[in-house]
């Protein structure tokens, strides 16, 4: 027994020796660093797993790394840093899984599994599923979660303001958003989890959706959640009630549905706002593009969109 933790790790002959370690210091209020070095490190030192550390120093510096490294000595790899650095490891993990295999993303339709596990600390060992982004046939990225809408709006609009400090641009972009919300002209068809291929059609008018259901990470299901066309002061108790205990569903322009994959189309050739507005190039997407909010990356795409498990 060492520091008080029992050591009884030779009968795990599928435990991790060697891991690769992605830091990105930014995260937990800049605390990600001390964490690490102070209450991980020595858990894995006392467990004698080697370890890799690199610090990220910029934003999609995992991804470019990942790209290019050598990971066959490792046995896993570890990402300390929030939802946007887990989604930028996984979706680089992905990434070279496909290159590596021989899949093409340009016509991607089943997915190269990850050759190595991500994890998170202090996570158990848990399989989840993962959403393939595309256009045209064409892969656009992967991803867990994605706002389309209201969501998508509001991080362009923060994206726009990154001189401002992070929790200024994020009340500046909510704020100006609701100002100008109004429903998003699109076309909504799904198919419902274990059901025929046939696809459902579902028009709405939009008033984007936000955050997620709690569900199965690994059933082959993701939750579609769709705000109809509603007051502003309605929308925002829905947006509210997601910092309560009470349920952010259970409103009649709320939908939810549990489905295996889904095409948004907008109707419109513009991105929905007017363009006679003299702000809109600084605070907007593209004028031919639609702003979509993925695991909180901005992507920005000028047609259907078909989201996948």
């Amino acid at each position: 027994m060492k520091h008080g933790i029992p050591v009884n790790l030779p009968g795990f002959s599928n435990r991790p020796k060697s891991l690769k370690i992605l830091l990105n210091p930014q995260s937990h209020k800049k605390e990600a660093t001390q964490v690490y070095y102070e209450k991980v490190e020595p858990l894995l030192k006392i467990a004698g797993i080697k370890t890799d550390v690199t610090i990220t120093q910029y934003e999609g510096h995992a991804l470019s790394l990942l790209k290019e490294c050598e990971l066959q000595g490792f046995d896993g790899v570890v990402c300390v840093g929030g939802d946007g650095s887990a989604s930028e490891v996984a979706h680089a993990l992905l990434l070279r899984a496909q290159k590596n295999t021989g899949v093409e993303t340009d016509s991607i339709l089943t997915p190269a599994r990850a050759q190595l596990p991500l994890g998170f600390p202090p996570r158990h060992v848990q399989p989840v599923d993962v959403c393939t982004f595309s256009t045209s046939g064409k892969l656009l990225r992967f991803g867990f979660s994605a706002m389309f809408g209201f969501g998508g709006r509001t991080l362009a609009l923060a994206e726009k303001h990154r001189w401002m400090s992070p929790n200024q641009r994020r009340d500046f972009a909510v704020i100006k958003a609701l100002a100008k919300l109004k429903p998003e002209d699109c076309e909504i068809s799904f198919l419902p989890f274990n059901s025929s291929r046939d696809l459902q059609e579902r028009r709405a008018q939009e008033a984007p959706k936000s955050a997620q259901q709690d569900m199965i990470l690994n059933n082959g299901s993701m939750a579609l959640i769709i705000a109809r066309n509603t007051s502003r002061r309605e929308f925002i108790k829905h947006l509210k009630r997601y910092a309560s205990v009470k349920n952010q569903f259970n409103f009649p322009f709320i939908e939810t549905y549990t489905v295996e994959e889904v095409k948004v189309h907008p109707r419109n050739n513009t991105s929905g706002h007017n363009p006679e507005e003299q702000d809109r190039p600084h605070e907007t997407a593209s004028e031919s593009s639609f702003p979509w909010n993925v695991d909180g990356d901005l992507m920005e795409v000028a047609s259907e969109v078909h989201v996948r498990i």
